[in-house]
């Protein structure tokens, strides 16, 4: 059991918890472009520890708890950190840029932070399969492209209440973070390294033409 890990999910419980019961507290440190751009940069961060319910936390906890294994073992715990809290950056940064217009757009979760850890735990272990609500199981590289292929139709459909920008940041950054740290990926699984930046070039391709 990772210290570290535990501290995370911990810190979740705790910080989500307290939004729970507090809505004050919720909304000062919750995702919110109108002020964030006024100066308020903490809620970056902030709103990553914030849930809107017990189920929210709990599927984003337990899937940290699933994946995060892989990468502290193939990469250690300090590169796990820094996919963490990367990923976590990675996916309110990508928000940021496609909702900087929309002053009322607010978001919580930890989704681009653990969205970014199974990335980066596919790209180590491609092989490993998941399973979707334990009825069908898929190859890690195959729901990773379905996964980011559905964010994308979220984002220009605008018809649900999911943060999908903020997991396709997340997706981006542990995808990045973990080539960086282990650039021998792109020898070992030149493939599936291949496969995962289809849908990241889509998406700015798509975004260039103004089609999202």
């Amino acid at each position: 059991m990772n210290t570290i890990l535990v501290g995370i999910i911990v810190a979740n419980a705790l910080i989500s918890y307290k939004g729970f019961n507090d809505i004050s507290f919720f909304r000062k440190y919750e995702f919110h472009v109108g002020s964030i751009r006024s100066g308020e940069q903490i809620r970056m961060l902030s709103s990553g520890f914030l849930h809107v319910d017990i189920m929210h936390l709990a599927f984003n906890m337990l899937t940290l708890w699933f994946f995060a294994p892989d990468v502290i073992n193939y990469l250690g715990t300090i590169s796990f950190v820094l996919i963490y809290f990367g990923s976590l950056i990675f996916g309110n940064l990508l928000t940021m840029l496609f909702h900087k217009n929309d002053y009322s757009y607010r978001a919580v979760g930890a989704s681009g932070a653990v969205t970014g850890v199974l990335y980066s735990a596919i790209l180590l272990n491609p092989d490993k399969e998941i399973g979707l609500y334990f009825l069908i199981w898929l190859p890690g590289y195959v729901f990773a492209i379905l996964y980011l292929l559905y964010s994308i139709y979220g984002m220009k459909a605008k018809n649900d209440n999911i943060g999908h920008t903020a997991h396709f940041g997340g997706a981006i950054g542990g995808y990045l973070i973990t080539l960086i740290k282990d650039p021998a990926l792109f020898y070992d699984h030149t493939f599936i390294v291949v496969l995962l930046l289809i849908p990241i070039l889509i998406l700015f391709v798509m975004a260039k033409l103004g089609k999202l």
